[in-house]
């Protein structure tokens, strides 16, 4: 027998070793609602299959825990493969990136996919589901998955495990359809309760449970822009033949990392200077733009991307002048506060805006004024000489999480703002069914930025993380596409070069720690990519903002 702890009622049982986390679960008999999905054993999250063979540790995890929702899509996404398999054994199928709340993915099966083709789809992922097909997960010597997808002609698949550095691998099977999958399955098709499968412009848009009413799809939200920027970038890395990790590992084992660099590079100082030339010669069309307004959610790069914007605008005969909403804060006992009591500095609310409003109008029509300070130790508005008055040639430049709310500039003509949404829109693959989150990409960059500049450690990091990202839901997205343009600071090479810097300072998190479970995640997940050293990374590289050696002054 072994001791099982379970942490959702802390009660200890023992149970015959072997047993399944399935068996534990009904052994203490729980019923947690909208789950159990997954489960986090010694703060590893493993599948309900899993079987423990030592005294352990165990949290049943339902939909509700982001980790739980993971391994629901997950399998989800593994059903839809099979669907496609079944439907169209010469096809293929891409799972490509988050967008609209669910999933964009790339169907190609020889003719443009109609209505009829996404109908059978979703009717064969039904059948799939009401028959409560088990997921199975076989664990060989790596070269022997390797040829089990080289057989297949899964060749994405192939690379990515060949280039691992692994001796050991692991597949799932699902009947006669073989995948791979980073992370745990349910244990059977059956788990699924939720889902839609729609058309969505060229492509089909998987939809997935709400997560916080899982008993509800989450609506389908209109992003024409969002997706524009991931097909440009995904059309960019299919020239450049990098589509997935493995390309990637394979590119730099041949020794074309530096290439890979220097393209990237090039192709988003491209995209800058096509923004501020668009900001020129609006100007020129007789709209005069005086505010370039700019946001985008945390670690996205927006304060790099500024200064390299405003180089951009210097060299189109324009002078940019950055203004920092932070000076804007109202006093501190003003502050709005949330839920729990606190002062909420993020919400637009903690800002000054009638203040705010009446500086930029006066501006705007000519006026001198003079610029506050806000002094956070004193939590006071202060004003210490900082006068300021915008002549033709001048464009303020405004950096802020609020930047393209309609209510943080309503009284400024639409003429005037030009509005820019920037962030890390991870575009390379990890292989063509498993896409990677960019807020894995947005994570690591604050890990390694917090741990480097502001003395805090992963596990301080990932225990904030979910508040940020609740800030971001109610302040940044819902108004991401209110953008003139839109800019994806992520680099294609990034993954690679933190993962040297980020590994070490994830393996710090203690083991009996709740964020483990997400530090060994994003660990294991940075070990597929080959090691790239940042000796070839130029000073202005927006990565340089949280790395360290930028030329900038932050």
């Amino acid at each position: 027998m072994l001791q099982i702890c379970c942490k959702n009622n802390n009660i200890s049982k023992n149970f015959p070793i072997g047993s399944s986390l399935l068996d534990i679960y009904n052994g203490f008999n729980l019923d947690i609602p909208y789950g159990p999905v997954s489960a986090k054993v010694n703060n590893k999250v493993e599948g309900l299959n899993y079987r423990a063979y030592n005294n352990k540790d165990v949290e049943f995890l339902n939909m509700l825990n982001p980790s739980g929702m993971r391994t629901y899509v997950r399998s989800l996404c593994f059903i839809l493969c099979k669907a496609v398999e079944d439907l169209y054994p010469d096809g293929k199928i891409m799972l490509e990136h988050p967008v609209s709340k669910g999933y964009y993915c790339d169907l190609q099966i020889g003719h443009e996919t109609g209505l009829d083709d996404v109908s059978r789809i979703k009717q064969r992922m039904k059948e799939i589901v009401e028959a409560n097909i088990p997921f199975h997960r076989f664990e060989c010597h790596t070269t022997k998955v390797v040829e089990l997808f080289c057989r297949k002609g899964m060749m994405d698949k192939v690379k990515l495990l060949e280039t691992s550095g692994e001796l050991y691998s692991y597949y799932y099977t699902l009947e006669n359809t073989i995948d791979y999958y980073y992370g745990s399955l349910l244990p059977s098709t059956g788990y699924i309760r939720k889902f839609d499968i729609v058309k969505y412009y060229d492509g089909l848009l998987l939809r997935v449970p709400n997560r916080q009413n899982p008993e509800v799809l989450e609506e389908v939200v209109k992003q024409e822009k969002m997706l524009e920027v991931f097909k440009e970038h995904r059309r960019w890395n299919q020239i450049l033949g990098v589509g997935t990790v493995g390309d990637f590992n394979v590119a730099c084992n041949e020794g074309y990392a530096t290439d890979l660099i220097n393209v990237s590079e090039a192709l988003q100082e491209k995209k800058i200077s096509n923004i501020a030339d668009g900001i020129y010669h609006r100007g020129k069309n007789g709209q005069r733009v005086k505010l370039v307004l700019i946001s985008g959610p945390s670690s996205s790069g927006k304060t790099t991307f500024s200064k390299r914007l405003s180089i951009q605008l210097m060299a189109n005969g324009l002078k940019p002048y950055p203004i920092s909403l932070d000076n804007y804060f109202v006093d501190r006992e003003k502050t709005p506060k949330d839920e729990k009591g606190d002062y909420d500095y993020e919400s637009l609310y903690a800002l000054d805006l009638e203040f705010f409003n009446k500086q930029l109008q006066d501006l705007l029509h000519g006026k001198e004024v003079e610029l506050p300070r806000f002094n956070f130790t004193t939590g006071r508005r202060e004003f210490k000489g900082d006068k300021l008055k915008i002549d033709d040639n001048m464009i303020l430049i405004l950096e802020g999480i609020h930047a393209l709310n309609p209510e943080l500039t309503p009284h400024i003509p639409t003429e005037n703002k030009y509005k820019i949404y920037v962030s890390a829109l991870t575009t390379i693959l990890l292989d063509n069914h498993n896409y990677i989150p960019t807020t894995d990409n947005r994570l690591l960059r604050r890990i390694i930025r917090d741990h480097k500049y502001r003395g805090y450690s992963a596990e301080e990091t990932i225990r904030r993380w979910p508040s940020v990202r609740a800030g971001e839901e109610k302040w940044i997205f819902p108004y991401q596409e209110n953008a003139d343009a839109m800019f994806n600071s992520a680099l294609l090479f990034e993954l690679a070069i933190m993962k040297d810097y980020a590994i070490p300072i994830l393996r710090n998190v203690p083991n009996n720690k709740p964020e483990y479970s997400e530090a060994y995640r994003l660990r294991k997940f940075l070990e597929y990519f080959a090691s790239v050293q940042d000796k070839e990374l130029p000073p202005t590289s927006l990565l340089r903002e949280f790395l360290g050696g930028s030329s900038f002054r932050y």
